[in-house]
């Protein structure tokens, strides 16, 4: 089971760390907002992530837009681009967010390779994952923001 706690340091700056106690290994997380989404802009966002099963960082860039305005679906997709520092490489990365009412959103994501891919189902500060580790194995996950 992994540690992820983090701090919103300012609206569009979260630091954290996350943590595996399987490898005893640390490694940082952070989330910069760049640019905002404004009516006709996506907005820009940096940040690093661990990836895969072990605690390999990926800094990623990603552009996300809210289009229920545009299209009239409430829909928001994100893509963007990771690069892993174990294989040095390059990824494409994206998702899908379908926010249901009521506070529920419902989110896909695609992190490029056959690692984790997750579907959450959030409602305010609530969280639950399901999680297909290597696209096979799956899992589950509940979180709850302070």
């Amino acid at each position: 089971m992994r540690t992820t706690p983090t701090y919103q340091v300012h609206p569009r700056l979260q630091l954290g760390v996350e943590y595996n106690p399987r490898a005893g290994e640390f490694a940082p997380l952070m989330n910069l907002l760049i640019l905002t989404e404004t009516r006709r802009r996506p907005a820009l966002m940096f940040g690093t992530s661990a990836i895969e099963l072990a605690l390999l960082q990926a800094r990623l860039a990603m552009f996300s837009k809210n289009l229920k305005e545009a299209v009239g679906l409430p829909i928001a997709p994100y893509a963007g681009v990771s690069f892993g520092t174990y294989d040095h490489r390059f990824r494409p990365i994206g998702g899908l967010a379908i926010f249901l009412g009521r506070g529920f959103t419902l989110t896909a994501t695609y992190n490029g390779s056959a690692g984790p891919s997750h579907t959450n189902l959030t409602h305010r500060r609530h969280a639950l994952s399901l999680v297909m580790v290597q696209g096979r194995d799956p899992g589950m996950s509940y979180s709850v923001r302070f």
